[in-house]
């Protein structure tokens, strides 16, 4: 991102000219204020949102996921229909969808529930099938707006163990937002720090933990230095 800017209809000033660069496979995620800015940086990688100044680039052929923060299922649709939802609106033939949602429920443990209505799935298998949704894309860049915000402790804690497994196997670019400075260092290798609105980019840390990551890791003295230091930065950020 170059010099990226967003400007709303009403004159809210979303982001200030913003510079960004993310390398192929890393997982960054951004944190900052509400309304700060950050889901609306996001869309405009997404390309959901247009932005007012500067650019936003990918290598070619970069396919990009969004899987936004509540699951957005179908209830009329089966998990295996939610689940190839996006492969029928990019036109693949019936083949590759089955081959494609049988490999992406697999991915997210829900091989089994095929058949299974919405309203039949716990919270977290909800967040589970909206991941698999985007995982059938086979995406290279993947964008993730505050996904587990409305699940449980345990789950939550659960599901960021099993999105880091999907990560490492699937090598894509992740960019995730969250108001959980704790939940962006356990997935991270850095953490983007936004202040208040106007959004900019008040701090970058890198997260120089070891993958893989497991429970113990939010016990030692390094997760804490580090998650200590996302918190200063934020403190700065809300009252600048």
């Amino acid at each position: 991102m170059r010099g990226v800017s967003k400007v709303f209809p009403n004159g809210t000033a979303a982001l200030t000219p913003t510079d960004l660069r993310i390398g192929a496979g890393q997982f960054v995620s951004i944190v900052g204020p509400s309304g700060c800015g950050k889901s609306t940086l996001l869309r405009i990688i997404a390309g959901l949102v247009p932005a007012s100044t500067g650019e936003c680039s990918m290598p070619s052929g970069s396919r990009r996921a969004f899987v936004f923060q509540d699951a957005t299922l179908l209830p009329w649709r089966t998990v295996r229909k939610n689940a190839q939802l996006l492969l029928e609106l990019e036109g693949f033939d019936k083949h590759e969808r089955d081959a494609r949602i049988a490999e992406a429920l697999k991915l997210v443990s829900l091989d089994g529930f095929e058949k299974a209505y919405p309203r039949a799935l716990s919270g977290g298998m909800k967040m589970r099938l909206s991941l698999a949704r985007a995982l059938a894309l086979r995406p290279k860049v993947f964008l993730m707006d505050e996904p587990f915000s409305a699940l449980d402790e345990i789950t939550r804690e659960v599901l960021q163990d099993e999105l880091l497994r999907i990560w490492a196997l699937e090598n894509f670019t992740a960019l995730f937002v969250t108001h959980n400075l704790y939940e962006a260092v356990y997935l991270s290798s850095r953490v983007i720090v936004m202040s208040a609105r106007p959004g900019r980019v008040v701090a970058d840390i890198e997260v120089s933990l070891p993958y893989p990551r497991t429970p113990e890791l939010r016990q030692t003295p390094e997760f804490n230095e580090i998650s200590a230091k996302v918190s200063a930065a934020l403190r700065g950020g809300a009252v600048s």
